[in-house]
């Protein structure tokens, strides 16, 4: 059974994503030991076997997207990004339970995600997966991200949402608030919602990879918060081009980034391995650590 855990942490308490873990071992150890985990992504292409579809492993994500009202698309792959985040640092990631299990057997494998649509009934069904297979998930807002799991074992409830028509229009841009991550996408490709989502998601796993145990450690404290901005091909193209540059750039499997210096945050470049709707290789997302006010990097 899963319950989608609704996740506003408090960073006084002293479990994550509201649920208070007893146990010797601290919080802070756990979320270290995730992000050891986390780690293994860096540079990792996984491997998988075309005739072998258990193989073939994605983190599910559903997207509240309802006939009327529904969230601007800023604040849908925000939240997703956020529930990715969190579903890969929270402290059950770092012991040897079933949360733990999944995500290493993705880490292993290739890193896909899958965004579905769900309205309505559905919406609240997926909240409260009943079943034989054990999924765990975490609720921001109108996304939940599931703990992974081979794609021929999702929940029969989440396979049959839609991934096809997730989509919603693009949102008026905002001000960059500084000190905050935030996640660049290149409007220019045209992504639905859906392939949207799972490519910040990626971004914000990223981002928290490559930083260092003590950073994921705040940032899961806190909630993981980030922003979003989707801008046009021009201006996506100049931030690329800004990271790309920089001496000391790193290119890591299908990750470009440049580690944090004094003065300068984190940045990265997730490139897309193709499997839907744009070219293999497509440079989809930027994630920035910590921008400062008035500038992009």
């Amino acid at each position: 059974m899963m319950r989608a855990e609704s996740t506003e942490p408090d960073p006084g308490d002293a479990g994550s994503n509201g649920v208070k873990l007893e146990g010797a071992e601290s919080v802070d150890n756990r979320v270290a030991r995730a992000h050891e985990h986390l780690r293994r992504v860096i540079g990792h292409r996984g491997s998988e076997d075309p005739d072998d579809p258990s193989t073939v492993w994605a983190m599910p994500i559903v997207l509240h997207i309802p006939k009327t009202g529904v969230a601007p698309r800023q604040n849908l792959l925000e939240d997703a990004a956020r529930a990715c985040a969190l579903v890969c640092l929270d402290p059950r990631a770092g012991e040897n339970g079933t949360w733990a299990q999944s995500l290493r057997g993705w880490y292993g494998a290739r890193i896909r995600k899958v965004a579905r649509r769900a309205r309505g009934a559905k919406w609240e069904a997926a909240q409260d997966l009943d079943g034989p297979q054990t999924l765990h998930g975490v609720k921001i807002g109108d996304a939940i991200a599931y703990t992974p799991c081979p794609t021929i074992d999702t929940p029969p409830v989440i396979n049959r949402l839609q991934i096809q028509g997730t989509d919603v229009p693009l949102s008026t841009p905002e001000a960059v608030r500084p000190g905050v991550p935030v996640i660049y996408v290149d409007a220019g490709l045209g992504m639905t919602v859906g392939k949207a989502a799972a490519q910040v998601g990626h971004g914000s796993m990223l981002l928290a990879a490559l930083q260092s145990p003590e950073w994921a450690q705040r940032w899961q404290a806190a909630g993981c918060p980030l922003q979003v901005r989707e801008v046009d091909r021009q201006h996506f193209a100049e931030l690329r081009a800004r990271v790309e540059a920089q001496p000391d750039a790193v290119l890591e499997g299908s990750v470009t980034y440049t580690p944090e210096l004094q003065g300068r945050p984190l940045s990265l470049i997730v490139r897309d391995a193709g499997f839907s709707e744009i070219p293999a290789d497509s440079a989809t997302v930027i994630a920035v650590s910590a921008p400062d006010e008035g500038s992009c990097l």
